[in-house]
């Protein structure tokens, strides 16, 4: 499941109530949340959640050729934080080249915290390495001589009580409280229930508590960090995630040999994207911005180093190259590009509406110059709908529209468009060979 390529988060579900009745007095409807917590079957998903951390553990022993007893759980002063640098390698090969902030929801980072390291200095190596490790021994003395699953107890000895938090995703407009106050109330009664220590930053478990409308979740985390954020290190304005990047791509159903172009690149997160999950595609990608341009070559780089560190021996190389270029002035051969899938500006942060009208007619029409008739396709997303839809009537004789899938962008409405290019040959501009 940590190998799902479009999955942002996971978590283990407690219960769903798919038609929960809030009472509703504030007090009555928090009330009836804090009894809740007694209720529900806990058991189960704890046993998950120990499970997804000591999976990592196993498959680290594995790949280190170290198969150590169970022992070695305990030895926490000898070789805890050597487990810790372990277990992180580990989970970067599991989530396929991830940001160093690293997934495994054992590590007890807050999520902001280790985001904000990340982006600060291009990965963190260094420092995030020593907080990692530190948080594992803290852990591996918590659940080293195993929590029982049901009842939160500890065992005697040296074991240290497991840390916890609540966070409360709430929507709709029909509850009396705030999710804050869903949530201290909520964690106030897991804290009675299970005796863990609550700890907002340097927590074991994440505990979920999902409201929409009359709707409600409750959950465990497995993973710390959101795996949408697996193989950027350099971020620009408006960097795509990862996740809909793989959406746009498995959308157009690349066939091997297929050369795909993101002609508006950005810093790299769909060609790269594209790269490691089709490597037998061959991937283009190009921007007019050399600062974008820079950023994505660094996340290639960065990409390579990964690899190389997998193997452990010279790096193989991406089917992926970068350019400098003009969109509306390529630099590639009449009908010679299979797909093209592209995240164009929304006119917001880049550029603005206005440019967009000029833009986006340029843009497919070059797009369509470039592209195979018949075979051709190109997946575009934008949030400038009016816009686009504007242009591609336009266009209609080279593009003909295949499916729309709306995503949410950061809290923007946007659409994904699948567009299949057209037997009619486009009209050269120049000849570029």
């Amino acid at each position: 499941v940590h190998r799902l390529r479009s999955v942002d988060n996971l978590f283990v579900v407690v219960q769903e109530f798919k038609d929960y009745q809030f009472k509703e007095n504030k007090e009555d409807a928090l009330k009836d949340l804090e009894d809740l917590v007694k209720k529900l079957p806990w058991t189960d998903p704890l046993k998950v959640w120990e499970l997804n951390n000591s999976l990592k553990k196993r498959k680290t022993k594995r790949k280190k050729h170290n198969p150590q007893s169970t022992a070695s759980k305990e030895k926490l002063n000898d070789d805890g934080e050597e487990e810790g640098r372990d277990q992180k390698d580990a989970s970067k090969q599991e989530d396929c080249a991830q940001n160093t902030a690293g997934v495994e929801p054992v590590s007890g980072r807050d999520t902001e915290e280790t985001q904000g390291v990340a982006s600060r200095n291009g990965g963190g190596e260094e420092e995030e390495d020593n907080e990692q490790s530190d948080a594992k021994d803290e852990l591996q003395a918590g659940s080293g001589s195993e929590t029982k699953a049901g009842d939160g107890k500890t065992s005697e000895g040296e074991a240290k009580v497991l840390k916890f938090r609540v966070t409360c995703n709430r929507a709709g407009d029909k509850h009396s409280f705030t999710s804050n106050e869903a949530a201290r109330d909520f964690g106030g009664a897991v804290q009675e229930h299970f005796q863990w220590k609550a700890d907002m930053t340097n927590f074991d478990v994440e505990v979920l508590l999902n409201i929409h409308n009359n709707e409600v979740v409750v959950g465990i985390a497995l993973t710390e960090e959101s795996l949408h954020r697996r193989n950027i290190t350099h971020f620009g304005p408006t960097t795509l995630r990862s996740t809909l990047a793989y959406g746009m791509l498995r959308l157009c159903d690349p066939q091997p040999t297929d050369i795909i172009v993101d002609p508006m690149c950005g810093t790299g997160a769909i060609p790269i994207e594209g790269a490691t999950e089709w490597p037998s595609c061959y991937h283009i990608a190009g921007d007019n911005n050399p600062q974008a341009v820079k950023r994505a070559a660094n996340n290639i780089c960065s990409l390579l180093k990964k690899n190389e560190n997998k193997e452990s021996s010279t790096s193989l190389g991406i089917p992926l190259d970068i350019v400098q270029w003009d969109i509306c002035n390529l630099p590639l051969r009449t009908g010679s590009v299979d797909i093209i899938v592209s995240d164009m500006p929304f006119g917001k942060r880049i550029g603005s509406k206005k440019k967009n009208w000029d833009l986006y007619p340029a843009c497919l029409m070059e797009m369509g110059r470039i592209c195979t008739p018949g075979t051709g396709r190109a997946v575009l997303l934008t949030q400038d709908k009016k816009c686009f839809a504007k242009a591609l009537s336009r266009m209609g004789h080279i593009w003909r529209k295949g499916q729309t899938v709306w995503v949410n962008v950061g809290g923007l409405h946007a659409a994904v468009y699948l567009l299949k290019r057209t037997w009619e040959r486009a009209e050269e501009k120049r000849s570029f060979w």
